[in-house]
């Protein structure tokens, strides 16, 4: 019976296809034809896709031929995901393979990355200088200053703390106790001392004794000559301004101001509460409705109206205004402590607004720097953790309501700072 249809019979199938057997055991084995791309074109019209021939070889694809078209897969070298640059990898003459990755150079990488860093930390760096900087009110010029004692070693500070209300709505004034009083006055006043045997800080009460000396008019240029007339030493200030105070201080002395400091009412709170208070030791129950402190004894936080209420109290203390002087040493080294930490100096968002609630009402003199004004702050956290010395100026009684300075004491302080000398004088 025939099986091949349309009644083909196995010499009707034609050469192209191999001559079956229909006998019992299986044929030997025959050479399997190898497939190959013709080059000719189709024989029954355009488009219609190239016919594979058949040509004698050995097994399934010459290896030349197969790479020569394309089509070897890596069969032939037992290879099947690439050559012998590994599983996925370019074989040697595989050109259709993709190139290793390199390593990463993480020498080149790590460097890169440190410079990136370095700059940006120095373009801030200088940038935040430049923006502080312009933001000083450098308004004191102490070359109208007359007949100056020569300096000696180490830098001198004249720190003043001003009633000034500047800028200030009638709300804040109402909210920090300040009155509403005209122009502007001296609360506080202290010398800082910096040098390489310790830092000294010295109050100088504002109704010590002393005497207005000749001096240059700030604003008309005109001298006025002494007539040894005394008052208190605030009033120097209210006279004329700063430089007459440095004026009085340095006559009064014999020690040379290096740089002036004024900071007011509004600018001190807002400092205080940049950094997020202070925590300071109440030596005492205070309360004093004219300042506004109304404080229990111990440790607390003070921000800063509670801050400024503090060491503006003068009534409510046994001793007036030593008492407070003495308070303010505490609070300002305690400030000062908390200003120049790793904490608010290396956080942008605690720096940032500590400075800039500083320095926009900071009055300084014309040569005063930035890193005159660091400086200043690290004397004063160095005295508050007792590697300086704070003090009183020496008192020896009173005179008309006036508070009178040991003069031998005074002297001997004085020298001691020039020389830039450990301070043994004891103040009041």
């Amino acid at each position: 019976m025939n099986d091949w249809p349309e009644g083909w019979s196995d010499s009707d199938r034609g050469s192209r296809y191999g001559n079956g057997s229909a006998a019992a055991q299986p044929e030997s084995a025959r050479v399997m034809r190898q497939v190959r791309r013709g080059p000719a074109a189709p024989p029954h019209g355009a488009g219609v896709p190239q016919q594979p021939s058949y040509v004698n070889g050995q097994g399934y694809g010459d290896y030349t031929d197969a790479r020569q078209t394309g089509y070897d897969s890596g069969y032939n070298t037992g290879q099947v995901y690439g050559g012998p640059g590994g599983p996925g990898g370019p074989g040697p003459e595989d050109p259709y393979g993709s190139a290793p990755r390199p390593a990463p150079n993480w020498r080149r990488r790590i460097k890169w990355t440190a410079i990136t860093v370095v700059s940006v930390l120095v373009v801030t760096t200088v940038g935040t200088y430049f923006w502080a900087d312009g933001k000083l009110k450098r308004e004191v010029d102490l070359s109208k200053v007359i007949d100056r004692p020569e300096a000696g070693e180490g830098t001198n500070f004249l720190i003043v703390g001003s009633d000034s209300r500047e800028g200030m709505s009638a709300e804040d004034k109402k909210k920090l106790h300040t009155g509403s009083a005209e122009g502007k006055r001296t609360d506080s006043m202290m010398i800082l001392h910096t040098g390489s045997n310790g830092d000294t800080l010295i109050s100088l009460p504002r109704d010590s004794d002393v005497e207005i000396p000749s001096f240059v008019g700030s604003e008309s240029g005109k001298t006025y000559k002494g007539t040894g007339r005394h008052t208190k030493l605030n009033a120097a200030y209210a006279e004329d301004g700063p430089e007459l105070l440095v004026r009085t201080v340095e006559f009064n002395t014999g020690l040379h101001i290096d740089h002036y400091v004024e900071i007011g009412f509004a600018g001190f709170a807002n400092i205080v509460d940049a950094v997020g208070g202070v925590e300071m030791d109440i030596p005492q129950d205070i309360k004093d409705t004219k300042s506004g402190a109304d404080f229990k004894k111990g440790k607390q936080t003070l921000d800063g109206q509670e801050a400024l209420a503090f060491v503006r109290t003068r009534y409510a203390l046994a001793g007036s205004d030593l008492d407070r002087t003495k308070n303010q040493q505490k609070f300002l080294a305690a400030l000062a402590n908390q200003v120049a930490t790793p904490g608010t100096v290396l956080n942008p968002f605690k720096l940032y607004p500590t400075m800039s609630a500083g320095l926009d009402t900071l009055i300084v003199d014309k040569d005063m720097g930035l890193y005159d004004l660091g400086s200043m702050f690290f004397a004063m956290k160095g005295v508050n953790s007792g590697d300086g010395k704070s003090m009183n100026m020496p008192i020896s009684g009173s005179s008309g309501g006036n508070l009178v300075w040991d003069k031998a004491k005074v002297k001997k302080l004085v020298e001691q700072l020039k020389n830039d000398e450990k301070v043994t004088v004891t103040g009041g």
